[in-house]
């Protein structure tokens, strides 16, 4: 077997955020414990599904369109997609077990069922969702790895975007919400080169919120810091 790969065959992938911050509510891990698994898209990690078959995203979602959040905090902005948009069905990954919990919290208080939860890495996520079958994705506010050094962490570089843009379909939109102005160059100089165009006219469509916008914790942190939103939409090409 190869040095950089597992037993089971998986690429060894590096992890740098966290997985669990300070301790749970008793009623967290009631929600990760009682709802977790019957909320979870299906065999995603290597080791369940060492031969990457790919979700059955009919028999989970019964046939409606998919759209996909990649790292949703605390699900904030994931239970009001799902809740104004009963007809679609919409995956979460996060590997952060306390924004997990935070969002199971939310589902259960807003009655929405047409969501499935990947506590795990997105790019796990990536290898079992079939080519060609997400309609819309968001990177909201994600880990912004200030230092040069580590903008190779970031989520807008190829490990991450290539399989991404394998799963969108074409003419599926991305959307992308930061507060760090490298960040922002960083995704217009990254996002087009995966197969994307950046649908922008004029300053009010990076400046202004999308219509179904609802603002999360870490933005409104970034606006009491003084820190100023971009909101950038991209379309997958067509070829």
């Amino acid at each position: 077997m190869s040095e950089d790969r597992h037993p089971t065959g998986a690429p060894w992938r590096n992890f740098y955020g966290r997985f669990k911050g300070k301790g749970l509510r008793k009623s967290q891990e009631a929600y990760l414990d009682e709802d977790l698994a019957e909320l979870s898209p299906g065999k995603v990690g290597w080791e369940e599904n060492p031969d990457r078959l790919p979700l059955d995203l009919e028999a989970l979602f019964g046939g409606r369109e998919v759209w996909l959040e990649v790292g949703f905090g605390g699900g904030e902005h994931l239970v009001h997609q799902a809740s104004s948009n009963p007809d679609v069905g919409i995956i979460g990954a996060e590997p952060y077990i306390n924004g997990v919990a935070m969002l199971l919290g939310k589902i259960r208080e807003a009655g929405v069922s047409n969501l499935a939860v990947h506590p795990g890495d997105a790019r796990d996520l990536f290898d079992v969702l079939p080519e060609a079958s997400v309609s819309r994705a968001f990177l909201l506010y994600p880990d912004p790895w200030p230092k040069k050094r580590h903008h190779r962490r970031r989520f807008v570089t190829p490990e991450h975007l290539e399989p991404l843009a394998r799963v969108l379909k074409p003419g599926a939109i991305f959307r992308v919400a930061t507060d760090i102005p490298d960040y922002v160059r960083q995704t217009l100089q990254e996002v087009p080169k995966a197969g994307f165009d950046w649908l922008a006219e004029g300053p009010t469509d990076w400046r202004e919120p999308w219509g179904d916008w609802i603002s999360t914790r870490y933005e409104q942190k970034a606006l009491r810091e003084d820190r100023t939103p971009h909101y950038l939409t991209f379309r997958r090409r067509e070829s």
